[in-house]
């Protein structure tokens, strides 16, 4: 794993299941470069190795997909009949399509960029943060429900989890000042962003993934 936001995808589900694993924090370098690309040929995290099927698995959605298929006896985190059952599949859908790309290209834009204070590409970017957030706020507000699919926690709430923590550490992420206007402007989303954060699973890998961060400072 590294301090990407998709690693976390991961291990909040293994938590959530309550399957053991363990981490492998890697530098980005050695992700590019056997042995690891033999497990991922796309050079990227996260991956797993799972000694109880032995396959190999990488891109986070596979790799939560099948974690629901193995481990999920009892339909905690997904449903597996109804409209429902696809409904996560399009909250999912718009995780890996709309959300991550654009919430990454603001990270991207921001601190990684060789050209720095490029404003209208920080700018764009944020917007379609507002914008994804408010599009979570406006089907909240529509259903009256505290998740997205049903009246229980999925998945694909969960995959939403990593990239909004990141909105908020650091602080220059969206500036700020970002969190108040989220409270304000989008109560659903944030009332929902806060509700996901309190779960056990979720309080446990964030408060690791703090530890990974605040190591890698010093």
């Amino acid at each position: 794993m590294s301090q990407g936001p998709n690693p976390p995808k991961v291990a909040i589900v293994l938590e959530e299941l309550g399957v053991p694993y363990e981490t492998q924090l890697m530098d980005f370098p050695d992700m590019k470069q056997e042995p690891f690309t033999s497990i991922n040929p796309n050079g990227r995290v996260p991956a797993i190795e799972d000694p109880n099927t032995g396959i190999t698995l990488w891109e986070s959605s596979a790799i939560v997909d099948y974690l629901l298929g193995t481990y999920d006896k009892s339909n905690s985190l997904q449903y597996t009949s109804g409209p429902e059952k696809f409904l996560q599949k399009s909250w999912m859908a718009f995780q890996i399509s709309g959300q991550g790309p654009y919430y990454g290209q603001r990270a991207w834009f921001l601190f990684y960029h060789p050209e720095k204070d490029i404003k209208s590409a920080i700018d764009r970017y944020g917007n379609e943060v507002r914008r994804v957030i408010g599009v979570i706020n406006s089907h909240l507000k529509k259903t009256g429900k505290p998740y997205l699919v049903g009246d229980k926690c999925t998945y694909a709430d969960l995959a939403f989890v990593p990239w909004h923590w990141t909105l908020l550490f650091p602080p220059q992420f969206m500036g700020a000042e970002f969190a108040k206007e989220w409270e304000t402007e989008y109560p659903e989303a944030w009332a929902w962003h806060q509700r996901l954060h309190q779960r056990p699973a979720v309080t446990k890998v964030f408060d690791e993934r703090l530890k990974v961060i605040m190591a890698s400072k010093h």
